[in-house]
């Protein structure tokens, strides 16, 4: 179904950054959303929390944990302005800092000197010791407020993963708020999965917003046509490593899921199981011949059930359908 805004019935209009509708209408919460919609509704005079909370409905500590995180992620100013261009909003780009004294900090209650190049686990730091990087670093203290407002109360494990992803990873604050905000989208918040994504961030230089956005964007795509193919395939569980390495080979090969669930219901019909490779073999088979779509393979049937009944001898018709059945199978599969 399609829809279309009717702007005719509205008056006075306000813009919407574009990056809120591209990139955070499926990461920012509900309370969140909320607050901006109403600070850019005001734009162009400040706003107290306590207004914020009468005209959205949210808690005052929410509504001030909401603006917090839009300043984090560079969408407002800390003023709570929201900076515009010409009839696009832009984003406002914080003045540049220096070196978060987080790093000076951490560096103060370490023994041995920080390599160049980190190995995939934090510093187990003790609470006297992260309680003395907070005091000297309000980066932290503002990744830590946000991260509770994401994820709950912090334990000191999760604590000691967003010291480590800023601080030696070097992960920028907004790249670990987006980081963060992801994973409890996706209700994977334990430190384990959030340090080896934000690793794989560090080692592939994904440390701007518009980059992590792109990464988040694929592992939803890629997310998306699993589930697709569980439903499919009627899987209660996840994949197993290779069949997802199957999965994988099928969406860079631009197999649409019509044509996959079709290979699915061949394979069933004839083995009666799943076979993630013996429907590879269908859906390469169908590749080589040209066939790309449901309607390609059932035009193949169709003209060898023609071709195929002109030169059969006569047998009952129950035999027949399924020994041409079988040869149009065994024709993609070898």
């Amino acid at each position: 179904m399609e829809y279309k805004v009717n702007c005719g019935i509205w008056g006075a209009m306000f813009g919407v950054p574009v990056i809120v509708a591209d990139n955070f209408l499926k990461l920012a919460t509900g309370e969140q959303i909320k607050v901006l919609l109403y600070l850019l509704r005001c734009s162009g005079k400040n706003c107290t929390s306590e207004e914020i909370s009468a005209n959205t409905g949210v808690a005052v500590q929410v509504a001030e944990d909401a603006v917090l995180f839009w300043q984090q992620a560079n969408v407002i100013t800390p003023q709570g302005t929201i900076s515009a261009a010409n009839t696009t909003p832009l984003i406002m780009q914080p003045q540049p800092v220096e070196v978060p004294e987080a790093k000076t900090a951490l560096a103060q209650v370490q023994t041995q000197p920080t390599p160049s190049k980190l190995p995939d686990h934090k510093i187990n730091l003790s609470g006297g010791e992260i309680a003395e990087i907070m005091k000297n670093s309000q980066d932290i203290r503002d990744l830590f407020k946000i991260a509770e407002s994401i994820v709950g109360t912090l334990k000191n494990s999760q604590m000691n993963s967003i010291i480590w992803m800023y601080d030696h990873l070097g992960l920028k604050k907004e790249v670990i708020i987006i980081l963060l905000t992801y994973c409890a989208s996706i209700k994977k918040t334990n430190t384990a999965y959030v340090e080896k994504i934000a690793f794989t961030w560090s080692e592939n230089d994904i440390n701007t917003m518009e980059a992590a956005q792109d990464e988040i964007q694929k592992r939803n795509t890629t997310r998306d046509y699993i589930l697709s193919i569980m439903e499919k395939f009627e899987m209660n569980r996840r994949p197993t490593a290779k069949q997802a390495e199957f999965i994988e080979q099928w969406k860079n090969a631009g197999f649409k899921l019509e044509l996959i669930h079709y290979a699915y219901e061949k394979t069933i019909e004839q083995i009666n199981k799943l076979s993630f490779d013996y429907i590879n073999k269908i859906l390469l088979s169908w590749r080589d011949s040209g066939f790309m779509t449901v309607q390609d393979v059932k035009n193949a049937e169709s003209d060898f059930r023609k071709n195929k009944k002109g030169t059969s001898s006569k047998k009952p018709e129950n035999d027949t359908d399924m020994e041409e059945y079988e040869s149009i199978i065994n024709q993609f599969l070898y």
